[in-house]
């Protein structure tokens, strides 16, 4: 299978002004930002996006934002999963009209579903658009495991699914979808402490909300091991990983937007109810990134 998404994608958070509106210049600089250090994509509309916290036409509307400023630099990839099979519909239909170049499905939320239930969903929402889909595996939110033989499954029959993000944090089944289901489907591993094992070990990318904060790392790591430079990458990642390591501590995307501030780009805080990181969470996160990005604010 030759997979055409590749690499490092960031997972954009999304900005917010101190009215908890959507700060939609921020929003436009965070996408120039991952461009420019050299990702390979971009994901609106996602979990470190704060989906959960978004209206549907605030979500709608991050899309449209991230298709015009991307303009076609690089794949976007629009995380359209709903809690009904209706609404992600709507979604993924109005993200194809959009522009995007491929759908990520998170599958249903809130309410137990079965996995029967779950396939039945992820085959009708495919199945009503053209562009290439990508599940999105992340049990601890939807209570739902996508086992990696249901994933072979699901891609063998309907042809638009290629890709899935695996964010199950269970590196048994990363490697398991990796060496076994590579035929049929493109993994990416969205649990960002896997991103140097994840690229090692042959994922087809990783899917990083760290992006936002320290894309050019992210992408010099995964640029070495491609050119097959291990031990050149290992280091760089050793370097690194203090500062994810200091991220996913805490809650993860209070932290992404504390990076963000203390590299010089700020972001605004969590929308309420989250709350912004207390300040000994920030101090560890600017300690951490001070060793490898010296000019961190103070």
């Amino acid at each position: 299978m030759t997979n055409q998404l590749r690499g490092v994608l960031t997972a954009l958070a999304t900005p917010f002004d101190r009215d908890e509106e959507v700060d939609e210049p921020a929003l436009r600089r965070l996408v120039d930002r991952s461009i420019d250090a050299g990702v390979d994509g971009v994901v609106a509309a996602g979990s470190t996006a704060e989906v959960g916290a978004l209206s549907p036409d605030e979500r709608l509307r991050l899309v449209d934002t991230v298709v015009d400023q991307t303009a076609g630099r690089v794949p976007v990839i629009a995380q359209t999963g709903a809690t009904s099979t209706r609404e992600a519909i709507r979604l993924s239909r109005a993200a194809q009209r959009s522009g995007a170049d491929v759908l990520m499905l998170v599958t249903p939320y809130y309410e137990p579903m079965s996995v029967p239930e779950t396939v039945a969903y992820v085959e009708d929402v495919a199945e009503a658009v053209d562009l290439p889909v990508m599940l999105y595996n992340i049990p601890a939110a939807t209570g739902v495991n996508l086992d990696p033989d249901t994933v072979r499954s699901l891609a063998e029959e309907v042809g638009n699914i290629r890709y899935i993000k695996d964010s199950s944090a269970n590196w048994e089944q990363a490697l398991q979808l990796i060496h076994h289901h590579g035929d049929v489907i493109g993994t990416f591993i969205g649990w960002d402490a896997y991103i140097y094992s994840a690229l090692a070990e042959g994922a087809a990318g990783v899917m990083a909300g760290a992006a936002n904060v320290v894309p050019h790392e992210i992408v010099e790591v995964s640029r070495l091991v491609a050119e097959g430079d291990l031990t050149g990458a290992l280091s760089r990642w050793k370097a690194l990983y203090p500062v994810i390591d200091a991220m996913i501590s805490v809650p993860f995307i209070a932290a992404v937007k504390a990076g963000l501030e203390l590299r010089g780009e700020p972001a605004g805080v969590p929308r309420r109810p989250m709350s912004a990181l207390p300040a000994d969470a920030v101090e560890r996160i600017r300690r951490s990134l001070e060793r490898i990005a010296p000019e961190v604010a103070r």
